[in-house]
């Protein structure tokens, strides 16, 4: 896509949240590939620009695959020979940086298509959050989507779960209210959401919280769910007014704040907050390919 512009391959990774390594030539001396200040971009499966080739580049690509597989963000110096340590018949010395490159960016799995969620991924195109927006319904999705949008059509959207990067962020909102709860179970079964919201009034709330607890989950597993969602003082109904009340309490908990979980007691009144950034992460899972 960016073969040779790397200032605006750059660009685009960092709206994408891609993590990447950018290859800089410090110093040549000699008969070498490229001079000093030759840059190269590398992701996990990328290459932008180019060093000059060769087993020099192939070298580069390779370490900066593994500090990005490792999440090693220390830059890093290194001296070659070209001829003595990689064989190359130019036979020059050049010195290279790899300064790994890691946008902070935070991910949510959206479920459902419908209108609110229509409205909330224009706002979160916006914010640093990576979307992995899920349903079984292909005509439902936009023809256009933001960058940092990635659409997933699924006949098991349930199982979906699983592939979910950890430390994820969800919200439940899908058409269906059996598969809202197979949602839920599954979401709450992995147990390394940093938030985890479901659309619905208090009366779904407690039909989720009574069904929850036949299935066997704990009070405490059934207090991470957030039911209702969004924040209390927005009232409207609009989709987009939904959207934006629901997109600051996304807000609220990247940022560290507590969200309370607003299950109803005895009395009708909600009980206390619950803070979803003290959570431990619990399991690991690689990303799925995306549509």
């Amino acid at each position: 896509m960016f073969k040779d512009n790397w200032i605006q391959a750059l660009a685009d990774y960092e709206q994408r949240g891609e993590p990447c390594v950018m290859v800089t030539v410090l110093e040549d001396r000699g008969s070498v590939p490229r001079d000093a200040g030759t840059k190269m971009l590398v992701t996990r499966d990328e290459l932008v620009a180019t060093i000059g080739g060769g087993h020099l580049e192939h070298l580069a690509t390779d370490m900066a695959r593994d500090m990005i597989a490792s999440g090693d963000r220390r830059m890093k110096v290194e001296h070659f020979n070209l001829g003595a340590r990689l064989g190359q018949c130019c036979g020059g010395m050049v010195t290279i940086s790899l300064e790994p490159i890691f946008h902070q960016q935070h991910h949510l799995a959206l479920f459902g298509a419908g209108h609110v969620a229509k409205a909330l991924v224009h706002i979160l195109a916006t914010l640093p959050i990576r979307v992995t927006w899920v349903d079984e319904r292909d005509g439902q999705f936009p023809d256009t989507l933001p960058p940092n949008v990635s659409k997933w059509v699924t006949d098991d959207p349930t199982g979906d779960v699983s592939d979910m990067p950890e430390g994820s962020m969800y919200l439940v909102m899908t058409h269906n209210h059996q598969l809202d709860f197979e949602l839920s179970r599954a979401i709450l079964l992995r147990g390394d959401s940093t938030y985890f919201g479901l659309i619905g009034s208090l009366s779904k709330r407690k039909r989720f919280d009574h069904k929850l607890r036949e299935r066997g989950h704990s009070e405490a597993d059934i207090h991470r769910m957030i039911c209702p969602i969004g924040i209390s003082e927005v009232t409207g109904k609009h989709p987009a007014e939904i959207a934006v009340s629901v997109a600051g309490e996304i807000i609220a908990c990247y940022q560290g704040l507590e969200i309370a979980s607003k299950r109803p007691n005895a009395s009708g009144a909600t009980v206390s907050a619950i803070s979803h950034t003290d959570h431990k992460h619990k399991a690991g899972t690689t990303k799925r390919k995306t549509a």
